[in-house]
């Protein structure tokens, strides 16, 4: 039986149906990396294993190295990338926010409308680079089984909770017309969106739009389609979904279409993602 040899460069994804609130990826040569500023609908968080890269999380830039933990709350607009200097590696973990809602309520650190975001974009606490490295080998490990990738997972994220409690609640600020027209392309973005209907659905004019949704959002309404897009084709990619029928379903063009975005906005083919 042939083996499937990955180059160092090419990242290196696991999920696991029977624990659907987790997956991991990783990558052991990125020097040639490039990523376009993406969002994820799951909680990020991840450590640096080598070299140094430019992260951008918000309105945040930060030079860091070998060591650091990045952390990303849903819907944060975020691009992490090498500076050039070297070689660069990186493991990352995606949580589901309701999954990790649940521990929140548990140790009584959740907002009174579901999630807490964190405060901090990134940390160099020791004890948490060395809990993902090793919640990362478990999980990927496999000999170990569910039961023990499910425990080692809850006892990480109870963790990270404790070190770093997220941001208190307080009274909402936000624009209601941005969440609005934030809501109307979450429900609308498998078809073709015309901007007047973005701004019928806000009750905003285009010239506000287009300057507050990037403001808070940290991208344009045309970006943030094109994430909730990737973001659908991967979870249908991880179902075993055909890709050029994830790119139709996604209301992509074509395949090819899928495939310059995909790889701009996860540095990964959806033919690599899916295996």
């Amino acid at each position: 039986m042939a083996t499937l040899v990955r180059k160092p460069s090419e990242p290196t994804f696991w999920h696991d149906d029977t624990l659907p609130f987790v997956e991991a990826r990783s990558i052991d040569d990125g020097r040639t990396v490039r990523y376009g500023k993406h969002a994820h609908e799951t909680f990020s968080i991840g450590v640096v294993t080598n070299g140094r890269c430019i992260y951008l999380n918000g309105k945040t830039r930060q030079a860091i190295g070998a060591g650091t933990v990045v952390l990303m709350n849903p819907g944060d607009a975020h691009a992490c990338n090498p500076d050039g200097s070297g070689p660069w590696s990186y493991r990352m973990l995606y949580f589901d926010v309701s999954w990790l809602t649940a521990i929140q309520q548990t140790l009584g650190s959740s907002c009174s409308d579901g999630f807490g975001p964190f405060l901090a974009t990134a940390t160099t606490d020791p004890s948490l680079y060395a809990g993902l490295y090793r919640l990362h080998d478990v999980l990927t490990d496999p000999q170990a089984d569910s039961l023990k990738k499910h425990c080692e997972a809850q006892a990480f994220m109870t963790t990270v909770q404790q070190v770093l409690s997220p941001a208190p609640s307080s009274p909402s600020h936000r624009h209601r017309g941005l969440a609005r027209a934030a809501e109307f392309i979450r429900d609308n973005y498998m078809r073709s969106i015309k901007l007047e209907e973005i701004c019928a659905a806000a009750d905003l004019s285009p010239s506000y739009l287009i300057r507050a949704f990037d403001d808070k959002y940290g991208m344009t309404p045309h970006a943030y389609v094109t994430n909730c897009r990737i973001e659908f084709s991967r979870s249908q990619l991880r179902r075993g979904r055909p890709i050029a029928e994830v790119a139709l379903a996604a209301g992509f063009s074509d395949q090819a279409h899928l495939q310059r975005s995909f790889k701009r906005l996860v540095a990964a083919t959806p033919g690599q993602y899916r295996s």
